[in-house]
């Protein structure tokens, strides 16, 4: 049951994650995520099968921390009024989201336990454990995603900062982007948990629930 409500957090996580992306696109000028139907939080509308299930399913029976990604949000990078920073803005928005929600749920952790007397300890424990479940896995998807590799939003943030010159990297990991991101996934996504408890730390002043 633990790792059901887990991936479910992570399923409605991904949705607002990319729903981010649609919204800062359309802010940008682009409207192809509206027309899409995709600025909504229906999951029908976002999952997808592998990233938003299946790889999941398998991080977690195998005890390595819980990652996953929706369908992309379709956007067009030639209707965005800055060509140069627009697609890393939009890019950014997803894991700005996750970010957000960390720190909404991570804040109700080092604030909730104030009003303790005035809350029955098994909900209050309830809420505490929710509220951490949420923080960290928020956490884990925004620093994932700032991984700079395709077709990780970090990538849209590196290839905006990357000299011309240097537009032979961009060619390569876009080219090999899938191999790297499975090497990262299953040899060194591990190294993101230290930092992710470390951020949790500093928001909450406590460790995970």
């Amino acid at each position: 049951m633990q790792v059901i409500f887990q991936i479910l957090i992570i399923v409605f996580s991904v949705i607002i994650h990319e729903v981010a992306h649609g919204y800062a696109a359309l802010a940008l000028g682009d409207r192809t995520a509206q027309y899409a139907g995709r600025l909504t939080l229906n999951p029908v509308s976002h999952l997808d099968p592998f990233g938003s299930i299946l790889l999941p399913g398998l991080l977690a029976f195998f005890h390595m921390p819980i990652i996953g990604w929706a369908k992309p949000v379709p956007y067009n990078p030639y209707n965005l009024r800055n060509q140069k920073w627009g697609p890393a803005i939009v890019g950014a928005a997803g894991p700005a989201a996750n970010l957000l929600l960390a720190l909404a749920f991570g804040l109700c952790i080092r604030f909730v336990p104030a009003l303790q007397y005035n809350l029955s300890g098994t909900f209050l424990f309830n809420f505490l454990t929710i509220a951490s479940t949420i923080a960290v896995l928020n956490l884990v998807l925004a620093l994932f995603n700032l991984v700079p590799i395709p077709p990780l939003d970090g990538s849209k943030v590196l290839f905006a900062l990357l000299p011309y010159k240097w537009h032979e990297v961009e060619t390569f990991l876009t080219q090999y982007g899938f191999i790297l991101l499975l090497t990262f996934i299953f040899f060194f996504s591990g190294f993101l948990l230290p930092i992710v408890l470390l951020l949790f730390r500093l928001i909450t002043g406590s460790a995970p629930f």
